[in-house]
C-alpha cells in the first residue's frame, strides 16, 4: 500500500463478498466493499469534528484479498464505483480471498460452473 500522497488514518473498514453464479471476482469485490463501508457512519467528515476536514478532505485505500487464478479479470474501475466520497489513493491487489464450490451450477445465472468466488476487503480511510 505505497501511496506518494500522505494520509493521516483514522480506521480501518473491513468486509467480505461473495459472487455465487456467473463467477465474476469484480462483483465478489464490489459486495467486499459494500460489506465494508456500510455498518458505519462517518459523522467526523460532515460535523466539523476535525477542524477544515470535510468529505471533500477524505481519503482511501483498498486492500482486496483475492484468489490468485482470478485476479486478471478484476475490473478496478468498477470497484472503485462502490464509494459514493474519498480520494482513492490506491487499489491493493493481494494473494487471498477463497474459491469453493456454491453446491450447483446454474446456467439461466450465468454459471459456467459451480465455483463461488470470495473477496476480502480492508478499507483505510483517513485525511
Amino acid at each position: 500500500m505505497d501511496s506518494e500522497e500522505p494520509m493521516k488514518l483514522l480506521f480501518v473498514e473491513m468486509g467480505v463478498g461473495y459472487d455465487q453464479h456467473g463467477q465474476d471476482i469484480t462483483v465478489a469485490a464490489m459486495r467486499a466493499c459494500k460489506d465494508a463501508i456500510s455498518s458505519n457512519s462517518i459523522p467526523a467528515f460532515r460535523k466539523g469534528s476535525i477542524p477544515g476536514v470535510s468529505t471533500e478532505h477524505m481519503k482511501l485505500k483498498i486492500k482486496l484479498g483475492i484468489p490468485q487464478s482470478t485476479q486478471q479479470h478484476l475490473d478496478i474501475d468498477r470497484v472503485k464505483s462502490v464509494f459514493p466520497y474519498g480520494k482513492i489513493l490506491d487499489v491493493e491487489i493481494v494473494d487471498g480471498g477463497l474459491i469453493c464450490s456454491s453446491g450447483v451450477c446454474l446456467e439461466a445465472m450465468g454459471d459456467k460452473n459451480d465455483d463461488c468466488y470470495v473477496v476480502n476487503a480492508a478499507v483505510y480511510v483517513g485525511y
